[in-house]
């Protein structure tokens, strides 16, 4: 017999071990084990909201929508609008002007990708000036957006880890490269709720072009609850389908409808208080029920003023389609929505950049102005994040089949440029480099991880801190970390 043992009977006996306080290690180990399992899955259902009251009951009103305290004190941005340029804005064309690339434009070169590519390079066709008191250089595609870069700091040295359209978008979305992560929409608002009970906490503006990369799991909660969900309006047409109730259908028949199979789920749901998708479900019956009185108030742009439609250029058939949805977005968040994010579509110029690129700042630069000086003299800008961008940048050269026609741009994952302005950000700055000729950013170099957590902390969130536990671990927007772009903040 070992030490601690004795025999009986036949029978081999443990003596308790008085030092783990009378119990045997087994049953130390095991009440060890489910006293922190308890804890961790109490943790899990508060964070699930799915505790039952005291009387035994599913806290129905637990709301994840409720506004919560940021992790830091004093963030400026409230809401955040995402200008997202998909298709990837090419860099040495908008915010980023390379002068040595024009001395290089028609020469080959001499760096091989395959033996079957010969790529020519392709110099700026347009004209970079400096504008505002800091001098900002900015390309004539933008007149009007040159007139605001006193209150926007370009980030001229970003990389991403893909350059395919669609991973590359689901990477600046979600900071994973294939679909099944919550958006960066879907933290902000798990992490701070909304404002306004009445309206989506986090709304999407798509191109009414459609056609954007990945569609709807670009803006998906994914294992987030349901409530963080981004929800798509429309900016032709109605903007949400079945908003206005079928004929005969009065709000008192509707709200008893309501009620009864509130009744109906809550009894299931009693027995089953971990139904995630059964209580994401019920509150979002009550809240497009409340959004039928609320959102055509909120995107009714026909009762603005004279000067705010020539401010986003409602009347002008290039820029009516980006002004309806910027404006939509200034009156959304003026309602309290947290996160809006606004899709212009067709930058994807691998040929002919000189036309395509023109005709995507033509339909964007005056709404896009148009939204920050409107924001500024309401005195929303100061707690308005705007963050304007794409999935990744562009090369300095092209493939000779198409330098032969009307020269573009291939995809560029090593370089690429973004802006941000209001809530909290240091107007005026321009951050980083890249090479002579944009092939690569070389000087104060971030990642989208480092973006994504600067977007945060501008919203008063920790990306460490951000978790929610999924899949065997906690899991976060920036995966492992991002570092702060502490030289745009304010």
């Amino acid at each position: 017999m070992r030490k601690g043992e004795f025999q009986f009977s036949n029978r081999v006996e443990r003596v308790p071990d008085l030092r783990l306080g009378g119990l045997g290690r087994r049953d130390f180990l095991f009440r060890f084990g489910s006293g922190v399992g308890s804890l961790a899955l109490s943790s899990l259902l508060q964070q699930d909201g799915s505790l039952r009251a005291a009387n035994g009951t599913t806290q129905l009103t637990d709301n994840p929508l409720a506004p919560k305290p940021p992790h830091r004190s004093g963030p400026r941005a409230k809401s955040c609008i995402f200008l997202f340029m998909a298709g990837a804005p090419s860099h040495m064309d908008t915010f980023d002007p390379k002068p040595a690339l024009d001395k290089y434009h028609g020469k080959p070169v001499t760096r091989v990708y395959s033996s079957l590519e010969k790529r020519i390079y392709v110099g700026c066709p347009f004209k970079f000036s400096r504008h505002g008191a800091s001098g900002t250089e900015v390309s004539d595609l933008f007149p009007n957006l040159a007139k605001c870069v006193d209150d926007m700091a370009i980030i001229r040295s970003l990389h991403t880890s893909v350059e395919s359209h669609e991973p590359a978008t689901f990477f600046m979305n979600t900071g994973e490269s294939i679909p099944g992560s919550p958006s960066v929409g879907s933290w902000i608002v798990y992490g701070l709720g909304s404002e306004n009970s009445d309206l989506p906490a986090f709304v999407v503006l798509p191109d009414e072009r459609n056609g954007m990369f990945g569609g709807a799991a670009n803006w998906s909660n994914a294992y987030l609850p349901s409530a963080c969900q981004g929800t798509q309006l429309d900016a032709v047409g109605p903007p949400i389908v079945d908003l206005v109730p079928a004929g005969g259908i009065t709000r008192d028949r509707q709200r008893r409808n309501l009620d009864l199979l509130k009744d109906l789920n809550e009894g299931f749901l009693s027995s089953n208080p971990r139904n995630r998708d059964l209580l994401g479900r019920m509150q979002n019956y009550e809240l497009a029920f409340r959004m039928q009185s609320s959102v055509p108030e909120a995107l009714d742009v026909e009762s603005e003023s004279r000067d705010t439609r020539d401010l986003y250029g409602l009347d002008n058939k290039i820029t009516a389609s980006m002004g309806r949805r910027c404006l939509m977005a200034r009156r959304l968040v003026e309602r309290g929505v947290r996160f809006v994010q606004v899709y212009s579509l067709g930058w994807d110029s691998h040929g002919n950049i000189a036309k395509e690129h023109r005709r995507r700042g033509q339909e964007t630069d005056l709404p896009i102005a148009g939204l920050i000086q409107d924001l500024k003299r309401r005195g929303l800008l100061d707690e308005t994040l705007i963050v304007w961008g794409g999935e990744f940048g562009r090369t300095a050269d092209n493939h000779m089949s198409f330098f032969r026609a009307n020269p573009g741009r291939d995809h560029n994952k090593s370089a690429m440029v973004f802006w941000m302005a209001g809530g909290g950000v240091k107007g005026g700055t321009v951050l980083g480099e890249t090479d002579e000729l944009g092939v690569k950013a070389v000087e104060n170099v971030y990642h989208t991880h480092d973006l994504h957590a600067t977007i945060l902390h501008l919203m008063g969130l920790d990306d460490q801190q951000l978790t929610y536990y999924h899949g065997g671990r906690f899991k976060r927007l920036t995966d492992l970390g991002g570092n702060l772009i502490s030289e745009v903040i304010a």
